[in-house]
């Protein structure tokens, strides 16, 4: 959501997430690799993220092959973007280790894992998988040792966008 509210005060953003869905798909270069290394996810020629999701999350050696695989293209086609653009780019990543650089600053969004939990599940995340998700991510106190800024998103919609003002003021 600070992506979506920072795009809306006038900056230019890529979503790392997306990136990651566009080199999975067919014509995309993780996807032979992936397929070949779980062929039971592929459905209808495609990889079923959910199927890999399942995989991946249960087993951290299986995540740390996917992302061996994908992270590679991600990043590319990532600072291939921001090198078109000639200002402020502000890039989704939800992972503490990145291959953009140690130039870049992180700005850390900030919600304790009970609020962070029924979110997921106010979206529609069913609550097992959630838990899971959320267990195979760096603990809160990583997240916040590596911030260079961090919003709080403890409270309202409302309070957050108030953060976001602040913060798209300074870039």
């Amino acid at each position: 959501m600070v992506r979506q509210l920072l795009e809306g005060h006038g900056l230019v953003t890529i979503d790392a997430d997306k990136v990651g869905h566009a080199v999975l798909q067919p014509d995309g270069p993780a996807f032979a690799e992936v397929a070949g290394r779980w062929p039971h996810v592929v459905e209808n020629g495609g990889i079923n993220r959910r199927s890999l999701a399942a995989v991946v999350f249960n087993d951290p050696e299986e995540l740390r092959s996917l992302e061996s695989i994908t992270h590679p293209h991600i990043f590319d086609r990532i600072k291939t973007e921001v090198e078109e653009i000639d200002t402020a780019v502000v890039v989704e990543i939800p992972l503490l280790s990145h291959g953009l650089g140690d130039e870049w600053r992180r700005i850390v969004v900030d919600s304790d894992p009970a609020t962070q939990l029924d979110r997921a599940v106010g979206r529609g995340m069913d609550p097992e998988d959630a838990r899971t998700r959320l267990g195979a991510q760096p603990r809160r106190e990583q997240w916040l040792a590596k911030a260079d800024l961090v919003i709080p998103n403890h409270g309202s919609v409302e309070d957050l966008e108030q953060a976001v003002r602040l913060l798209a003021a300074l870039l």
